[in-house]
Formats: C-alpha cells, sequence, structure tokens
C-alpha cells in the first residue's frame, strides 16, 4: 500500500466525521461566517467587502458540498448546477485555475 492510499485510509474515519457535523451543524456555521464577515466588514470599514461576501459565500459552498458528501460522495455538481452553472456546480463566468495534486510528502 502506497503512502497516499495508507494516508486516504486513515483520513476517510475523519472525512465521514467531518461531513456529518457539516451536515448536522450547518446552518450554524453559516450563520458563524456571516457574524465573522460582518465584523471584518465593520472593522475595514467596508473597503474589502466585495472580497469578504465572495470569501463567505466560497466558505458557505464549502460546507454545503462537504455536508453533501457523506450521503452521495461523487454523485455529481450539487445544488446550483444547471444550465450556464461553472464547475462545480457554481454560476458565473469567472475561469477556474486548473487543480494540480499536492506535492509528495516526504
Amino acid at each position: 500500500m502506497g503512502l497516499l492510499d495508507n494516508m486516504k485510509a486513515r483520513l476517510g474515519p475523519a472525512k465521514e466525521k467531518v461531513s456529518d457535523l457539516a451536515q448536522r451543524h450547518g446552518g450554524q456555521i453559516g450563520q458563524g461566517l456571516d457574524r465573522a464577515a460582518k465584523v471584518v466588514d465593520e472593522k475595514t470599514k467596508g473597503k474589502y467587502r466585495d472580497k469578504i461576501h465572495a470569501g463567505t459565500d466560497k466558505a458557505k459552498e464549502a460546507v454545503d458540498r462537504l455536508a453533501h458528501q457523506g450521503g452521495d460522495a461523487g454523485a455529481g455538481p450539487g445544488p446550483g448546477a444547471g444550465p450556464g452553472a461553472g464547475p462545480e456546480g457554481r454560476g458565473g463566468d469567472e475561469p477556474t485555475a486548473p487543480r494540480t495534486p499536492p506535492p509528495p510528502v516526504s
């Protein structure tokens, strides 16, 4: 068994637990993200409002993806997918960078 397979086997239970927690507490996580975004926006006096909201939206999408991985992992794009939807079910025309695997751990 290779190193990557060994790591995947060990991380499997953790991934399931994170998925379960995201499923059960997704609403609370979203509320916490909104509160944090509001505080940061106030502290920066609105200067980075667009970037803060974009980051918050991406974090919420990640929580949603984690929550849906528990029951139907690999079932395709999640909510929001459809005509005109971008990669991973996101709408919009922004280009996405190709994904590269992380460097090997030595």
